[in-house]
């Protein structure tokens, strides 16, 4: 792929049920809270599956949650009604990536050579539903204007655009649950080749309704043993695991040219070194057992950094909590690193956040690199007792650990693996 521009990460934005400002965020994650709850009301009652991360929307702190969000301090009420909700989640990670990296692009120059890559992974199923209920109803005379572009899956990239005058690249991925790794990949390869300077990316869902909770339930994909207990419901690796935990929210990065960060002083986080893509063509929804793609896709990434798999001191896996999803994963892990898996920390950190869907690629590979920015790497929560097939990995379960040699430069892969067999990885470093 020849060298190309190097390419770091500046800003860092969040929305999720463990907050929405990142320093409070990670220190939650690291300590090993979590953000997920029951769905209460009558709608959710005869789905097998009751809880979810959910984002509990309030101006008031003491309502709802353990981890309220005022979402009108960044969007007015006259602006939501006029996006969809994972819209409004995107615009917030952004205004706080943008405001985290100290990027405000002014002349025409910075305004062309900066772009927007956020996608999607689901369309906005309650507006289509509301809609739908109202036109078969109620008739023509109450479809909203605004409902097209409510369930546009580039709708996010595009306000945001919008609203910071961004005329570069313009991208919208939307590959299920690797959506907002797909998203920070493309958007590493727009830099390194020069069609961008800088970029706006990651991925947005807000999916925590009971048409797609019955949907996902219907495939048995979702947890159903812990609805009493919602904060042990997600468990990755473990051996009482039974499915993901449904969650909502954004996570946005701004990913920069290294010169440019550079010239205008901008705080580093870490920097991004490889990409990979494979597809499995195995199932519309399972994993290849063996864990092709997840295997492929971290080669692709270490040979594009032009990195040995020993130098690699952490990954932040996909690991959902399901039975055969987190086993195939740790079967590619196996593969591709020998005797080093087990020199290697491994976590999951969906057992705190529940899976984003569309935006779990993006908030993990936010973590990933706090990881490395921090020296410390977030505990997978839940795991009381490993599978037998998991013997010998250090997991990090329960407690967060650190990096055994904090004066060399430290190595993360994030994972991603999605419905359709679409798999992705990315390979950071630290600076």
């Amino acid at each position: 792929m020849g060298n190309g521009r190097r390419v770091v990460v500046t800003g860092l934005g969040i929305v999720s049920c463990l907050g929405s400002e990142v320093p409070t965020v990670w220190q939650r994650l690291i300590d090993g809270k979590c953000g997920i709850s029951s769905l209460p009301g009558k709608a959710y009652e005869q789905i097998p599956c009751r809880v979810a991360g959910r984002i509990h929307r309030s101006t008031k702190e003491e309502e709802g949650s353990d981890y309220p969000i005022n979402i009108e301090k960044y969007v007015s009420p006259s602006e939501q009604r006029n996006v969809s909700l994972s819209t409004v989640y995107g615009l917030v990670a952004a205004e706080n990536a943008l405001n985290d990296a100290g990027w405000k692009p002014q002349s025409e120059n910075d305004c062309l050579r900066t772009g927007v890559a956020v996608g999607q992974g689901m369309v906005d199923l309650e507006e289509i539903v509301t809609t739908g209920t109202l036109l078969r109803d109620k008739g023509y005379r109450k479809v909203g204007p605004f409902f097209v572009p409510k369930i546009l899956i580039n709708m996010t990239a595009g306000h945001v655009s919008m609203k910071y005058g961004l005329n570069g690249p313009n991208h919208a991925v939307s590959t299920a649950c690797v959506t907002g790794l797909h998203s920070i990949g493309d958007s590493f390869r727009l830099i390194k080749y020069d069609s961008a300077d800088v970029m706006v990316a990651g991925g947005v869902d807000a999916t925590i309704n009971p048409l797609a909770m019955a949907g996902f339930a219907k495939i048995r994909a979702l947890s159903t043993r812990w609805n009493a207990q919602p904060h042990e419901a997600s468990r990755p690796f473990d051996m009482l695991r039974d499915g993901f935990v449904m969650s909502e929210g954004a996570a946005v990065m701004v990913l920069e040219e290294f010169n440019h960060a550079v010239r205008r002083g901008a705080s580093i986080y870490a920097e991004v070194l490889g990409y990979g893509m494979a597809g499995e063509g195995n199932h519309i929804t399972a994993p290849r057992a063996d864990g092709y793609g997840t295997y492929h896709c971290m080669k692709l990434a270490l040979q594009e950094a032009n990195l040995d798999p020993t130098s690699v001191s952490y990954i932040n896996a996909h690991a959902t909590s399901t039975p055969l999803g987190d086993a195939a994963e740790i079967k590619a892990v196996r593969r591709l690193f020998g005797d080093h898996s087990e020199n290697l920390f491994i976590s999951s950190t969906k057992g705190a956040t529940g899976h984003l869907l569309g935006a779990a690629g993006s908030i993990e590979a936010v973590f990933a690199t706090l990881a490395l920015h921090t020296g410390v790497i977030p505990p997978t929560i839940n795991l009381e007792n490993p599978d037998s097939e998991f013997e010998g990995l250090n997991l990090v379960p329960k407690v967060k650990t650190t990096f055994s040699d904090t004066s060399v430069r430290r190595i993360a892969l994030s994972n991603s693996l999605g419905f359709g067999g679409t798999t992705a990885s990315v390979c950071f470093s630290s600076i």
